[in-house]
């Protein structure tokens, strides 16, 4: 039923404006996006699935080896990976690309495959047939994460109802303090914030350079917006945003200066971009996972439930081959 070939750089203009297109087409499922990556830092194995000589679905994908184990993995250069679909995808078509995939990865000497699935909210149209068809031929869940989502209304007093009392009065001592919100350039400040934070919070590193981050910037200017609060001209608080397609919006980086968390600049931070969301005609703000190897953060969790949002997998799959 579908012919399968292997991504290579002739394919990228039709990829790029077939997955925008599609179902749960993302920014991060983009060959431009992905390609901000120098090339020797994965080997991409990407894959393009033809039905009657129509492309029909992508997937973007690299290998991992280790030892004598060769993996196919969701783009490790993306936050998410699996197919992008059409919108009237049937269940038969859905089985069968799961069967053609698992043909492919057997023909080509692979031992396993794994998988992160978009949210389902990332959808046009809502549909699982995908997942069933996952579930059907034997994946497993290796990882379930909990993301936080929040559907805004059509104005930010509405929007605002949904927040708890303690955010609502943090939002207003936030201004009482002369706190200004508003899209920033400066990337170098906020990254300054960001890798302290880090630091001191988790003992890590950003998933990108400040080098990165500027690239992405400039690839992707309409794409991805910087937040950030200002308390007398300096930067304390910053949020970088990832307009994921046309009605999610996703927080990539969320980070503050410990020293003014007293003045509460991310709730009016928030407050201002669910605004900007709004005016741009975004359905969804995803604040990103609070898990980490099943784990809850309870602590990030509540901040976020306090602005209204709820969890949702974002989920892991996987398949021994």
């Amino acid at each position: 039923m579908f012919k399968v070939l292997r991504y290579n750089s002739k394919n990228q203009s039709e990829w790029d404006s077939f997955v925008p297109k599609k179902n749960n087409g993302t920014l991060f499922h983009l060959r431009s996006f992905l390609s901000y990556h120098p090339e020797e830092k994965f080997i991409d194995h990407s894959l393009l699935f033809f039905k009657k000589s129509s492309l029909f679905a992508v997937f973007p994908a690299a290998e991992n080896k280790n030892k004598n184990n060769l993996g196919l993995i969701s783009h490790p250069g993306s936050t998410l990976g699996s197919f992008i679909l059409p919108e009237d995808l049937s269940i038969a078509d859905a089985i069968g690309l799961v069967e053609c995939l698992l043909l492919y990865c057997k023909r080509e000497k692979f031992n396993n495959i794994r998988i992160t699935i978009p949210p389902t909210m990332y959808q046009h149209r809502l549909s699982n047939y995908i997942d069933f068809a996952f579930m059907k031929n034997n994946f497993f869940y290796s990882k379930r994460d909990v993301t936080s989502i929040l559907y805004l209304e059509k104005s930010i007093d509405e929007t605002l109802e949904k927040f708890r009392p303690s955010h609502k009065r943090a939002v207003k001592k936030a201004l009482g303090k002369g706190l200004v919100c508003k899209e920033s350039v400066d990337i170098d400040s906020f990254y300054k914030i960001l890798e302290k934070n880090l630091k001191i919070r988790h003992n890590t590193t950003p998933t990108h350079t400040s080098k990165e981050l500027k690239q992405l910037f400039k690839m992707f200017p309409d794409k991805i917006k910087l937040f950030a609060a200002f308390d007398n001209g300096c930067m304390i608080a910053g949020v970088v945003n990832f307009i994921v397609n046309k009605h999610v919006v996703l927080a990539f980086y969320i980070s503050h200066d410990e020293d003014f968390i007293e003045m509460r600049p991310l709730n009016l931070l928030f407050y201002t971009i669910f605004k900007w969301a709004i005016d741009i005609k975004i359905k969804i703000y995803d604040f990103g996972i609070f898990t980490v190897d099943g784990n809850p953060n309870m602590g990030l969790g509540r901040f976020k439930e306090n602005f209204g949002a709820s969890g949702i997998f974002r989920d892991t799959i996987e398949i021994n081959l």
